[in-house]
């Protein structure tokens, strides 16, 4: 394998920036919004070819779903975690439980390779839509605004790729649009990405379309908020202890809240089916999947199928009558967090047997019917083989907001106070409850991360949020088969951040690995 961007700029089949094709593509505004929509496919598609391909050049990749962007993501950040448990007999997924993964990792490998992809997608708009490039195409005014205006969407979906990287890898490969296609890119530490992230998020904000200003699956100003909120919790994770940006969070996760378009969505059951595009006002930015025109094994197919078993559920009954693949459910910990919550409706599980004592067993371990196929009137939506989903997969929403802020006034943030901390998390538990029988009059810092438990499972948090509480590794929290024991043991810290495949240490000798690996 060569290094990925070299890899990937191959793989996204894009002409020269000089050449005759591209700058018929580029012509006009229509143009350049056409390839936006592929930047944002590429999100959501493992290639524009079909289901069946692959846009990451990786080897020993046999399902092309593994590779993609929702799939790796959530494999990673929730199986190592107390939320989610594989029954597939895949050495590197039982790796992901254990916590004993090395840098040959194939699923570590695949969430890096199409970050890194998709970033170089990213990169081939930005050069293309300059203002020098615009000039020599002749298209100025208002025109030239719309453009820039998408440019503003391709550097987001960047820097969200690059937090992503950051969170995962800590010091990542780095280019951007002023490097030549093709060049092996340098190391990146994590506080000079943090900073790069920081100052793209804001230097963006006066051209993206205000929030509810263009298409639900679009990005917003309020995209940028949020995620530099999200960013500014984490602070000390990416850039060492006593470096907290907790104020900072507290601003940003305001600046969504105060925006009055945002509010929450119910049911909450309503979030995560296949209809969750439509009357949203909770939802930032999603990432949209289609059964016919957007066909995908990973994504929320995925999240959906892989929870099911061929028998003893009614598949029928969340929108997939072909699509049980008796893989993932929960530890004990996940519902555990439900116990003394009687009434709260985002308990969404299913089964017998909350213990999971055979890791290969599917009947072991609750099962997690969060995400559904069907629509919020009941029906199934139209699917060519009664296992592609409908449903969209939210990466910002409004709740989360709530909860950054929450923690972050906990954790010393100036700008917010406790009582109005208090009555963000009760605005979630009255929508969970249907009324005010689960307020509760203060929260704890470990009260707000079993909320997130809550409000957020499946959903990608997991992780990160375990080590922001340094509970991922060690041993003062354990789960069940955390460190390849049933009963859970310490692990060690190196853990905290993954390895860079070691197929790429060899092919970039700009990389060093990362400690331990």
């Amino acid at each position: 394998m060569v290094a990925c961007f070299a890899s990937c700029s191959k793989d996204m089949n894009l002409q020269p920036p000089n050449s005759t094709t591209s700058n018929l593509q580029y012509s006009t505004v229509s143009g350049y919004k056409s390839v936006l929509a592929k930047v944002y496919g590429s999100y959501a598609l493992t290639s524009s070819q079909g289901s069946g391909l692959s846009d990451v050049n990786v080897s020993g990749l046999s399902d092309p779903g593994t590779a993609d962007f929702v799939r790796a993501y959530w494999n990673m950040q929730e199986l190592t975690t107390d939320e989610a448990i594989c029954a597939w007999n895949d050495a590197n997924l039982q790796s992901f439980h254990n916590i004993t993964w090395t840098s040959s990792n194939d699923l570590i490998r695949f969430l890096y390779a199409r970050s890194l992809f998709q970033v170089a997608v990213c990169n081939e708009f930005i050069r293309e839509s300059a203002d020098e490039k615009l000039a020599s195409r002749g298209i100025t005014g208002q025109s030239a605004d719309s453009v820039k205006q998408y440019r503003a969407e391709a550097r987001f979906l960047r820097a969200y790729q690059y937090w992503v990287l950051m969170d995962l890898f800590k010091n990542p490969p780095f280019a951007t649009e002023k490097d030549q296609i093709g060049s092996v890119p340098p190391q990146i530490q994590a506080k000079d990405l943090f900073a790069y992230i920081e100052s793209e998020l804001k230097d963006i904000d006066a051209t993206l379309p205000a929030p509810h200003a263009v298409a639900y699956n679009r990005v917003t100003k309020a995209a940028a908020w949020a995620l530099l909120a999200r960013m500014y919790l984490n602070a000390e994770t990416y850039l060492g202890k006593g470096s907290g940006k907790y104020t900072d969070a507290v601003t940003y996760a305001s600046k969504v809240i105060g925006d009055k378009s945002f509010s929450l969505k119910t049911p909450y059951k309503n979030l995560f089916l296949s209809d969750n595009d439509q009357n949203n006002p909770e939802v930032i930015l999603s990432i949209d999947y289609d059964a016919t025109s957007a066909q995908n094994y990973g994504g929320t197919t995925f999240l959906i199928c892989s929870a099911h078993g061929n028998s003893g559920d009614d598949k029928a009954n969340y929108g997939i009558p072909s699509g049980g693949w008796l893989g993932n459910r929960s530890t004990k910990n996940l519902p555990a967090l439900f116990n003394n919550q009687s009434g709260d409706k985002r308990a969404i599980f299913a089964g017998a047997q909350a213990d999971v004592n055979d890791v290969l067993d599917f009947t072991q371990g609750l099962s997690v019917f969060k995400f559904s196929n069907l629509t919020s009137t009941g029906q199934t939506p139209y699917s060519p083989n009664g296992v592609l989903c409908n449903t969209d997969f939210p990466l910002l929403r409004m709740a989360e907001m709530y909860l950054v802020y929450a923690e972050a006034v906990k954790r010393g943030g100036a700008g917010g106070d406790d009582a109005t901390a208090n009555t963000y998390i009760n605005k979630l538990r009255e929508r969970a409850y249907g009324n005010t029988s689960g307020n509760k009059a203060s929260y704890t810092l470990d009260d707000i991360l079993d909320e997130r438990g809550r409000e957020l499972y499946w959903e990608g948090f997991r992780r990160t949020d375990l080590i922001r509480y340094g509970k991922f590794t060690g041993g003062d929290y354990v789960w069940p088969w955390k460190g390849g024991v049933a009963e859970g043991k310490s692990v060690d810290s190196k853990y905290a951040v993954f390895p860079i495949p070691a197929a790429e240490i060899i092919a970039n000798t700009n990389l060093h690995q990362n400690s331990g690996y």
